[in-house]
């Protein structure tokens, strides 16, 4: 089970919710609706806090746990919010065996935050993630659609430089 606190209090309009009331009235007599309407509020949020499970959950009729239950296990869910720069370190094999773990301990100092937070700002989010793909560069970092890698520790602070 992912532990995700976030550091930045839920900020939800009128008009989000309005929005996901009306796909949860859609889909509030359809058998299995929990994944789609999840889907619906990520991205009418960007993410999904307790609060929007809370409704959702209520909404649909369902135990907040099954709510949870899904927004936690799958990974195309986000429990806290993204920041405008959303660094995501590569910890599969090839990065982690070559010092991923040593990048993200520093991002972590540098940023102020755990992984899946993000700065009180909303300036940067952090994440950990699984294999990119991009093993031959290892170790690598994302951030946005900007990728770095055969890194050391030491280049990280001149990376975050470049997003201030």
């Amino acid at each position: 089970m992912r532990k995700v606190i976030s550091n930045i209090p839920f900020k939800g309009t009128d008009e989000q919710k309005a929005k996901l009331m009306a796909v949860i009235e859609a889909n509030k007599d359809v058998q299995g609706a929990v994944m789609p309407v999840l889907q619906a509020a990520q991205e009418i949020y960007g993410y999904l806090p307790y609060e929007v499970q809370l409704m959702i959950a209520e909404g649909l009729n369902v135990p907040l746990e099954e709510v949870y239950g899904v927004s936690t296990f799958y990974s195309q869910f986000a429990l806290s919010p993204k920041g405008k720069y959303h660094v995501s370190v590569c910890l599969g094999t090839a990065c982690y065996v070559k010092g991923s773990g040593d990048i993200l301990d520093k991002l972590k100092e540098l940023l102020g935050i755990e992984a899946e937070g993000c700065t009180e700002d909303g300036k940067f989010s952090l994440t950990a993630c699984r294999c990119i793909g991009a093993c031959g560069l290892a170790p690598v970092i994302t951030i946005n659609d900007d990728v770095y890698g055969r890194l050391t520790v030491d280049e990280i602070p001149g990376i975050l430089a470049k997003y201030e």
